[in-house]
């Protein structure tokens, strides 16, 4: 076991990933000499070589397009999208290529690519620096996304997603980057399979599920709430899509209440999906209709206003009170 930050456990990562498999090549803007711009990469291309860890220009549709013949051709690629608003120019590579190509061949092509993307706010960034695109990516059918929360699972999704055949979107979330924890870089039978959600915190009065930057604030507010004598269950999804209904279903059946929250807008988001598919699974087991926490449908604000953009430890208890009938924000305060 080894402390690692955040960043540091998707380096190592890449680093084995890179040694164990000569097909695997990374790529992306300023991610060799430089390091990238949150050093993830720092080191690899001295490493390894120009020709497995590649400087590209500023052209993210390149830099996919560039992926789907190495695809073609038996490798792994790893590409970095420097910051998440970044992506929207390789949109149509990754839509409309690489998660068709698997069908339109009859399955005789594969698409072994992992599209890093550091995503969500919290560090005070310019536009188009903040983002949190995954629903465009969940919606869209052969793709799987992915989003770590902790140096652990950072560690080991990265290493699940270069190994899978099918292409995945992995979402790093950047004011995580600095966290540190321990990391066990031998998978084990204990080890998560990249599809499993994990329950961060065992509870019985409400289900909280969350993903990547915001499971952090998720276990605050179970901290918190039970100093008040509630105890709530929190759920890290880990997976995007596909999602471990199981398991939410699993905890919603135990505690009757749930709570979703994520970064990204409400309207069309992830938590609407989880919302209706858990009310089908679990409606007589309900026992208050689901909440949401997230970021308002506004487009992403400037920096010294994302602290009221992005979901909080208030917010979240907020929406507990809700879903356990008791006085909240929309109901009133009572003096």
């Amino acid at each position: 076991m080894t402390e690692l930050t955040l960043s540091r456990a998707i380096g190592t990562g890449l680093r084995r990933a890179l040694a164990d498999d000569p097909k695997v090549v990374l790529l992306g803007e300023d991610i060799g000499k430089l390091g990238g711009v949150f050093r993830v990469t720092d080191g690899l291309q001295e490493e390894f070589g120009r020709d497995r860890v590649m400087d590209t220009p500023l052209a993210e549709a390149g830099i996919l397009g560039t992926a789907v013949g190495l695809a073609f051709r038996g490798y792994r690629p790893v590409c970095e999208i420097q910051f998440d608003g970044f992506i929207y120019p390789a949109f149509d590579q990754i839509v409309a290529q690489v998660a068709k190509m698997h069908y339109r061949t009859a399955g005789s092509v594969t698409m072994p690519i992992t599209v890093r993307v550091p995503y969500g706010g919290g560090i005070g960034a310019v536009e188009h620096h903040s983002e949190s695109p995954e629903a465009y990516f969940t919606h869209t059918s052969g793709l799987r996304v992915v989003s770590c929360s902790n140096p652990q699972d950072a560690h080991t999704l990265i290493r699940q997603a270069i190994a899978s055949d099918d292409p995945v979107l992995f979402f790093e979330p950047k004011r995580r980057y600095w966290v540190k924890g321990e990391v066990d870089e031998e998978f084990g039978q204990q080890t998560l399979a990249m599809g499993a959600a994990r329950v961060a915190r065992e509870g019985t009065d409400v289900t909280l599920v969350a993903y990547g930057p915001l499971v952090a604030t998720a276990l605050d507010a179970a901290g918190a709430a039970s100093d008040d004598g509630i105890s709530i269950e929190v759920i890290d999804l880990r997976s995007l899509s596909p999602i471990d209904f199981d398991t939410v279903e699993a905890s919603v059946r135990k505690t009757g209440r749930l709570v979703i929250t994520h970064e990204a807008q409400q309207f069309g988001g992830l938590g609407a999906e989880i919302a209706a598919s858990i009310t089908d699974r679990c409606f007589f087991s309900l026992e208050a209709a689901p909440a949401r926490v997230t970021g308002f449908d506004v487009p992403y604000p400037p920096a010294k206003l994302e602290e009221h953009f992005l979901p909080d430890l208030d917010r979240l208890l907020d929406a507990v009170d809700r879903v356990l009938g008791r006085t909240n924000s929309l109901t009133g305060w009572k003096a």
